[in-house]
């Protein structure tokens, strides 16, 4: 179990690191999800943490770091066109399948929405935790999402 996990979390940050890398430069490959589409980004830069005053321009980012099953991007709380979506202000959360959750599932699903977050973490399968995994994004940061270009 634990040779799967740090082969997914790898796995994970090779697919991440890309997405977030090179400030300015967009990306327009897939890279996000975000109600049920992906998205490419734009990294920008490091934020501070919110405060009282600021914390709901801030949205959630999922980054699930272990299924074992299929490539797993980061997941949005909300994306372009959503009356919710903040514009790619992220506060960075962490998110692992629980034993419970991998032996419900045969493939693992690939998680595509909020909606798929809150559903998995309600039946006991996810385990959420605030915040950033070693190596991966920062806490708070901004990094917009467009639109993927087809080739």
């Amino acid at each position: 179990m634990l040779t799967r996990l740090f082969s997914s979390l790898f796995i994970s940050l090779m697919l991440l690191l890309p997405a977030l890398a090179e400030a300015g430069q967009p990306n327009f490959m897939p890279s996000v999800w975000g109600d049920g589409m992906l998205w490419g980004t734009k990294g920008t830069t490091e934020l501070p943490a919110p405060t009282d005053r600021n914390v709901q321009s801030f949205d959630a980012l999922y980054v699930i770091i272990n299924n074992p099953d299929a490539v797993q991007f980061p997941v949005s709380e909300a994306a372009p066109g959503n009356p919710a979506y903040n514009g790619g202000r992220w506060f960075t959360h962490t998110v692992m399948w629980t034993e419970e959750g991998l032996e419900a599932h045969d493939p693992v699903p690939v998680l595509t929405s909020y909606e798929d977050i809150l559903f998995h973490e309600s039946l006991g399968h996810l385990l959420i935790v605030s915040g950033s995994f070693d190596g991966g994004p920062a806490p708070y940061f901004q990094c917009p999402l467009l639109p993927v270009l087809a080739y």
